[in-house]
């Protein structure tokens, strides 16, 4: 079994530094779970705006019950959509998200995006997405300290051992920090060697807040999209930096560009269903980038944000 580093949070909770990611894992969910957990991943990284948290749950039930792994070997992770921010719907959603897996507490529970919006019950639509029933997208009056005071009150019931915030800049978290009675134990957002956002990532060293980088491949992730942006970038896997510094380790390009994220002290949730990509994913940590070869991969930031809510919404310029 490949051993998996781990980063230890502020709270003393340590999760494993590779994790695997469930955004866009919509075909056979629970094989494609249960085969990763049988790759030796036991991070998994969902969400309610994945629609596809009971099924992951049954990939994990599958495994536990095959005895592969105990409940307490998984870090299991989600995260709070936009629908839910008003203080008293974070415990109900929350509630109705760990049934979905199949478990009694999540090990990491995130504000997804810094933005509430109008309330739809999941009954009429699930996943909620960005727009209420009219397909409008419509803003609710909740704070952010609202919903982080309600998200507290997650670990106080014990539903949720850490909790943490996606998708944040300093400027929001510096207003969280003043009143936030648990600090935030995790930061998760956009990183790759086109968006390094080496400052935020310097803030939250500072404030002893750990990182995870999403979408480690840049642009990768998004041409299946079809987003114009992802589609008109030049693929890091074909960059001549990483391919050069892939062939000189003798690795892959993916294998590349998650060590200079892992390096940095970041955690990362990559995803794939081949098994060879999953073991080599997983494995990437067993070799070293010189410092010079991170400075490289560092020099080709662009300030590239492909999640970026303005360009498939045309609004909610959260990170303006």
């Amino acid at each position: 079994m490949v051993q998996v580093p781990k980063i230890k949070l502020n709270n003393g909770q340590e999760i494993p530094q590779v994790g695997f990611g469930l955004w866009k894992v919509t075909e056979n969910t629970a094989d494609v779970v249960y085969n990763a957990i049988k790759a030796g991943y036991r991070l998994f990284d969902g969400a309610f705006d994945y629609g596809n948290e009971k099924e992951a749950g049954q990939g994990i039930k599958r495994a536990i019950d095959e005895g592969i792994v105990k409940r307490e070997d998984l870090t299991i992770v989600s995260k709070l959509w936009n629908t839910f921010h008003e203080k008293e719907r974070v415990e109900p959603i929350t509630r109705q998200q760990l049934e979905w897996w199949g478990i009694d507490y999540f090990d990491i529970f995130y504000i997804h995006f810094p933005v509430a919006l109008e309330y739809v019950d999941p009954k009429d639509s699930y996943p909620s997405g960005w727009t209420n029933l009219e397909g409008k997208v419509v803003e609710s009056k909740a704070s952010i300290q609202e919903t982080w005071q309600a998200m507290e009150r997650l670990v106080d019931l014990g539903l949720a051992k850490s909790i943490g915030i996606s998708n944040f800049q300093g400027a929001l978290i510096i207003d969280l920090l003043r009143y936030a009675r648990i600090r935030p134990a995790i930061l998760q957002v956009e990183i790759h060697p086109y968006l390094t956002q080496n400052a935020l990532l310097d803030f939250a060293k500072s404030q002893n807040i750990a990182v995870t980088a999403y979408s480690s491949f840049g642009p990768q992730s998004f041409v299946e999209l079809d987003w114009d942006k992802a589609k008109d970038t030049p693929p890091l896997f074909e960059h001549q930096v990483i391919t050069t510094i892939a062939s000189k380790h003798n690795k892959t390009p993916a294998q590349v560009l998650l060590r200079w994220a892992t390096q940095r002290g970041l955690a990362v949730i990559p995803k794939s269903n081949s098994p060879q990509r999953l073991k080599e994913n997983l494995e990437h940590t067993n070799f070293d980038l010189t410092e010079e070869e991170i400075k490289q991969i560092t020099s080709l930031n662009k300030d590239l944000r492909f999640n970026n809510p303005p360009d498939y919404l045309g609004t909610l310029y959260i990170f303006a």
